[in-house]
């Protein structure tokens, strides 16, 4: 057992001994952790942060979450974006519920843990936030936005490569069973296209469709997978509506809405049938994936199919610029320096 880890059991023993709990608790608790892998958490703004502290620190999780515990996090991510930096208390008092010790810098809490969860909801930091992850050579999940452009995006990939740091990023919609069920299961045969939804509120600091649209835009990308070619986008005050289409002649498109029951979900359309893609059930199934790749160390998908989602929605923006020109997706790619 290395220097970091002896030194955190003994402070997690010294911490039960504090609240009046029993030596022999903690120290039957103290040999669990060697066996487990230690993940800390990088911005508690976010619902998502207590939500993976709960799963992962649960006493009788599901099997697959079973050999993780979260044991710390660092809480701060924007400065600007009020509705992301007003969450922060809130989310702090949760997640020390589950156990987690909050720290006041990234490199203390890298220290502490073996892999970490990049939380923070604004993309913009997560460039530098993830450089000290590489520096520290530990393997990263990256909460949706990877970052707040799609150059940045393809930075962080590239340089993930480079420092040989394993890297994963996904909206929690992909998972949705419905969804694996046509991508994984072959459940209508092979995908002739797809319809997809979720809403799209807009940030003003992020490209429009970063910020929640990523959601139904991965759905889309889950189903049709990687290939699309041209991205054209139609757009009102209240809804996007964004169409691709694929190298192979499919068709796929994005609805994005800013009005009426906010909701997620879509249509895939197969040579065997036609499938409804949802509802949204939760956060159990991406973090089962987030396990199997903090122990595998291999993401479940592809770089490219990561990168061409953040590349359709900045080629959605391209083609608002443009008056509803439809763009060429490796152009776009190219711009941001991804060959």
């Amino acid at each position: 057992m290395n220097t970091t880890r002896r030194k955190f059991i003994k402070q997690s023993a010294m911490s039960g001994m504090a609240l009046g709990l029993s030596s022999t608790l903690f120290s039957t608790y103290a040999e669990s952790m060697k066996e487990k892998i230690r993940i800390g958490i990088i911005g508690l703004d976010t619902s998502h942060a207590p939500a993976f502290a709960k799963l992962f620190n649960a006493e009788n999780s599901d099997s697959a979450l079973q050999g993780f515990n979260v044991v710390a996090a660092y809480p701060h991510g924007s400065t600007d974006i009020k509705s992301s930096v007003d969450r922060i208390p809130e989310y702090t008092k949760q997640v020390q519920q589950y156990g987690v010790e909050v720290v006041d810098s990234i490199k203390k809490m890298l220290n502490m843990v073996d892999v970490v969860l990049l939380e923070t909801n604004d993309g913009r930091p997560h460039l530098e936030q993830a450089r000290e992850v590489f520096k520290a050579g530990k393997p990263v999940f990256i909460d949706k936005p990877v970052a707040g452009s799609l150059n940045e995006a393809v930075s962080i990939f590239k340089e993930a490569v480079e420092n040989k740091i394993p890297i994963f990023s996904s909206s929690s919609l992909r998972y949705m069973k419905n969804v694996n069920a046509v991508r994984y299961e072959n459940k209508i045969g092979k995908v002739l296209g797809a319809d997809t939804f979720s809403p799209a509120t807009r940030e003003p600091h992020h490209p429009d469709l970063f910020w929640y649209g990523i959601h139904g835009v991965e759905v889309l990308f889950a189903v049709m997978g990687a290939g699309c070619e041209t991205v054209t986008r139609f757009q009102t005050e209240d809804t996007d509506v964004v169409v691709g289409k694929w190298k192979d002649g499919r068709l796929g498109t994005f609805r994005g809405t800013r009005s009426g029951k906010h909701d997620y979900g879509g249509t895939a359309y197969g040579t065997e049938g036609n499938l409804n893609l949802g509802p949204f059930d939760g956060y159990d199934a991406l973090a089962v994936k987030i396990g199997e790749f903090f122990k595998s160390k291999v993401s479940p998908i592809n770089a490219r199919e990561t990168l061409e989602i953040y590349a359709f929605m900045e080629a959605a923006d391209e083609s608002k610029r443009k008056g509803g020109a439809t763009i060429r997706m490796d152009d776009v790619l190219k711009k941001a320096g991804y060959k």
